[in-house]
Parts: C-alpha cells; sequence; structure tokens
C-alpha cells in the first residue's frame, strides 16, 4: 500500500504540473457549461439535466485523457521500462494510476458542481447527489477501459487525436450536449448504441429523481467487457513487442 500511495503522489504531481491535462480535464468541461447552459434552462429540472450530462462530459475527459494519453506516453518513456526493473510488481503501477484518474475526475466534478450552482438554479437533494456519484461511477467503469485500450494500442501522438476522435462524438451522439431527443433524426438510432447514451440514462433519472432501468446498467456491463478485452489484448500485445 505504501508504494501504491508513493506512486499516486508522484502521479498526482506530474498531473498537476501538466497544463494540458490539468486544463482539459478540469477547466474546459466548466467553460463549456458556462458558455451554453445557463441562458439555456429555465427551472430546476433543465438545470439538473443539463448538470447531469456536462458531469458525464467531465468525468469522461479526466479518465479518457488521463488514461488514453498517459499510458501511450509512458509507453514511449524511459522511464517507464526502466520502472519495470524496480521491486514494484505491475499492480502498483496500475492501482497509482487509476486512483490519479479517478482524482482528477473527482475534482472535475466538484468543480463542475460549483459553476452550476452559482449559474443556474440546480437544486439536487441529498439522496439524489448519492444516486448520482454511483451513476458516475457505473459509466466511468467502461469508459476508462476504453482509455486504457487506446492508450495500449496508439502511438504517444496518435493517442491525443484518438481520443479527441472518441471523446468529442460521443459526447454529442450520446445526448451530453443537447437531450437525446433533440438530436438529428440520423443521430438518433446510432446515438442507442454508444455508451455515452447508457451512462446517461443511468445519470439522468439520478438527477431528475425518476427510478433506473437495469437494462441501462446491462448494457454499461458489456461495454466494459468489450473494452476491458481490448484493453487486456492491447497491454499483452505491448508487452510482448517491447519486452519479449
Amino acid at each position: 500500500m505504501q508504494l501504491v500511495l508513493a506512486q499516486y503522489k508522484a502521479g498526482l504531481l506530474s498531473l498537476s504540473r501538466n497544463p494540458g491535462y490539468f486544463i482539459g480535464s478540469i477547466v474546459f468541461p466548466a467553460l463549456f457549461f458556462l458558455f451554453f447552459v445557463p441562458s439555456s434552462v429555465r427551472d430546476s429540472s433543465g438545470a439538473n439535466f443539463a448538470l447531469g450530462s456536462f458531469m458525464i462530459f467531465a468525468v469522461m475527459g479526466a479518465l479518457f485523457f488521463g488514461f488514453a494519453v498517459g499510458i501511450a506516453h509512458d509507453r514511449a518513456s524511459a522511464w517507464a521500462v526502466y520502472e519495470r526493473t524496480l521491486p514494484a510488481p505491475p499492480l502498483v503501477r496500475l492501482a497509482s494510476r487509476v486512483l490519479n484518474g479517478f482524482t482528477f475526475a473527482a475534482c472535475a466534478t466538484i468543480v463542475m458542481a460549483l459553476v452550476a450552482h452559482l449559474t443556474t438554479p440546480v437544486h439536487l437533494p441529498p439522496v439524489a447527489w448519492g444516486r448520482l456519484a454511483l451513476a458516475l461511477l457505473a459509466g466511468a467503469i467502461p469508459i476508462s477501459l476504453l482509455g486504457f485500450a487506446i492508450g495500449y494500442f496508439a502511438s504517444s501522438r496518435g493517442a491525443v487525436t484518438l481520443a479527441q476522435l472518441f471523446y468529442l462524438p460521443l459526447s454529442y451522439a450520446g445526448g451530453l450536449w443537447a437531450p437525446p431527443q433533440q438530436l438529428p433524426t440520423l443521430v438518433q438510432p446510432i446515438s442507442l448504441l454508444t455508451p455515452t447514451r447508457r451512462w446517461g440514462e443511468v445519470v439522468w433519472p439520478a438527477v431528475t429523481g425518476q427510478p433506473w432501468h437495469g437494462q441501462d446498467f446491462a448494457w454499461l456491463a458489456v461495454f466494459a467487457l468489450i473494452f476491458g478485452a481490448l484493453a487486456l489484448w492491447g497491454y499483452r500485445r505491448d508487452e510482448g513487442q517491447r519486452f519479449s
């Protein structure tokens, strides 16, 4: 555990000193919310819905770029190769990376909540905040695994572009920037097949007081299995190419 905490602290300092990651994962989603949401909502129900959507947007950005770009960068780093010679098992690096990603994701949600409370009539009871946290965690798992898969298959430069190509279209098609019913007719059937839409179908009931549906959690579990299999394949492929 001490090794995990030490690695976690080092990773946290490294990411905090990276303005591109810090601004992109924490500041950018809040600014995006600030530019588009306050002028378009009129009551607490609309503000709550928008908050849930942009919470997903914020968490996805922090995890996506933390894992996809971070892993791809480490694969090209001589320091990461040196770390393999140390007595710490690979699980230590994995655990610390996951903790780093979820720490920044939590910071992004806190900033988003503050911005929403200051600029919109958002209002959630304590129970709704608990449900929201669980819903965000449920969707964060498959998205994290997708980030891992990108990180192990893409180069350090290609990972940034590939992460953007997934991040922004998935946000739009998932109904995070506009309610799903307002999406173009051509996009609506595609939206139902995206992990972000299924994540939204878990988050939106939490912020609007509606019941959950088991099929949405089942969809997230299926995405987690698919992306997890891709991440494992990419990890073994990378290990075989570089260290066999």
